[in-house]
C-alpha cells in the first residue's frame, strides 16, 4: 500500500508542491534512509550477538492478555467496515492474513501498550561443544529476537511521536485493509477502489486537523510503510504462542472473523 511511489503520488496531489528542491520531496526521497536509519540506530543498542539473543515476554499472563484484547478490537474493526463485508470470503480472508499484524501493531500504538522482554536461556554449553552452535532452522528462525524487539518498539514510538487521532488511526487502519497488492483478489478493482478512496480521506482530515503541518501526511504514510516490516513471526509467538500454543494463528483470526458473536464498542 504504502511505497515510496504511492506516498509520493498521493502527495502530491494534495497541498503541497513535489518539486526536486522541496523540502516535501527531500523527505520523500530520504524514506528509505530513514527506514535504515531506524534499523541501525536499533542495531547500535547492543553487539550483534546479543540482537540475535531470543526473547520472550518478562510478564507474559499480563501482556498476553492485553494482546488479546487488541487483537479482538483489531478483528471487530474490520468486521465493522461496510465495504469489507460486501468483499467475497476468499478476498476477506487473503486482506486479513495480510494486514492484521499491521493493524495490530496500530492497535498496540493507540492503546500506548508496553511490554518487557527477558532473554531465553541459551543451549546448554555442553551440547554445543557437543554439537556447535544451533543453526536457526525450522521453528527456531521463528523465534522472536532482541533485534526483532528493537523494531517494533521503534515502529510504536514513531507512531506515538505522530500523537495520531482517533480518526487517523481509523483510516490509516482502513487504508491498509484494503491493499490491491495482495495477490489472487477477485475483487482487486474495487479493493484499489476502497484504498483509494481511505487515502483521499486520511488525507483531508490531516489538512483540517493540521493545517500549517505540510508533511505530517507524507510521514503518515512512511509510517505505515516501516510498519508493514514488522514480523507476523515475531508478533505471533512473543504475543499469542504462550495462549495459543500450536494452535495456527491464521485459522484462530478467520474464526474470529466469521463469528457471528456482536463486538463490543
Amino acid at each position: 500500500m504504502f511505497s515510496l511511489e504511492e506516498i509520493t503520488r498521493h502527495s502530491c496531489s494534495g497541498y503541497q508542491d513535489c518539486s526536486p528542491h522541496t523540502i516535501l520531496y527531500n523527505i520523500l526521497s530520504g524514506s528509505e534512509y530513514l527506514k535504515d536509519k531506524m534499523n541501525r540506530d536499533a542495531t547500535a543498542l547492543s553487539c550483534h550477538c546479543e540482537q540475535r539473543r531470543t526473547v520472550c515476554l518478562k510478564h507474559p499472563k499480563a501482556t498476553c492478555q492485553v494482546a488479546s484484547s487488541v487483537l479482538v478490537k483489531t478483528v471487530c474493526f474490520v468486521r465493522s467496515v461496510p465495504s469489507f463485508n460486501h468483499l467475497p470470503s476468499g478476498d476477506q480472508s487473503s486482506l486479513l492474513r495480510h494486514c492484521w499484524v499491521s493493524l495490530f501493531v496500530l492497535g498496540l500504538a493507540q492503546k500506548k501498550i508496553v511490554f518487557e522482554v527477558t532473554e531465553v536461556p541459551n543451549t546448554s554449553i555442553l551440547r554445543q561443544i557437543l554439537l556447535g552452535p544451533p543453526g536457526l532452522t525450522g521453528n527456531e528462525a521463528d523465534l522472536p529476537t532482541l533485534a526483532g524487539v528493537h523494531s517494533l518498539r521503534a515502529c510504536l514510538h514513531m507512531l506515538w511521536n505522530l500523537d495520531l487521532s482517533p480518526v487517523e488511526y481509523a483510516y490509516l487502519k482502513w487504508g491498509l485493509l484494503f491493499n490491491p497488492a495482495v495477490q489472487g483478489l477477485s475483487a482487486s478493482l474495487f479493493v484499489e477502489h476502497v484504498q483509494q478512496k481511505a487515502q483521499r480521506a486520511l488525507q483531508d482530515v490531516i489538512h483540517i486537523l493540521h493545517p500549517e503541518d505540510a508533511a505530517r501526511f507524507s510521514h503518515v504514510l512512511l509510517a505505515a510503510s516501516i510498519i508493514q516490516t514488522v514480523s507476523h513471526s515475531l508478533v505471533t509467538e512473543l504475543f499469542f504462542k504462550p495462549l495459543i500454543g500450536n494452535t495456527n494463528m491464521l485459522h484462530l483470526l478467520t474464526e474470529m472473523l466469521l463469528t457471528e458473536k456482536p463486538c463490543d464498542s
